[in-house]
């Protein structure tokens, strides 16, 4: 498999989105813990890696595949220009199409 594959990530102007993302708390907390996508008939779970000062979240999958996305943006393949299910989506449309996978304690 080649790099090209559906790496989500974000990439948006963050310092509009750091001061929000900070007054409502923990950047970690504002996004999904992994991200399910599809690349050439094959399933790959992305798994929030890091989130910068700035509210640029980094997914991580097997084979060193990347991706990166922010709150207000879409996600973005790292390293390649090629990509999945995923690819081009914001946090809202994978959320809505089952695809982010958030884990919430009680």
């Amino acid at each position: 498999m080649s790099k090209s594959l559906t790496v989500l990530l974000v990439a948006a102007s963050a310092q509009a989105f750091g001061s929000v993302a900070l007054a409502e708390g923990n950047l970690f907390d504002q996004f999904p813990f992994a991200v399910a996508c599809e690349y050439k008939g094959t399933q790959h779970a992305f798994y929030l890696s890091k989130v910068t000062a700035d509210g640029t979240a980094t997914y991580m999958a097997s084979d060193n595949f990347a991706g990166t996305i922010t709150l207000s943006g879409a996600a973005k393949a790292v390293g390649t220009e090629q990509g999945g299910s995923c690819l081009g989506k914001t946090l809202e449309e994978l959320r809505t199409s089952g695809q982010a996978r958030d884990i919430r304690a009680n």
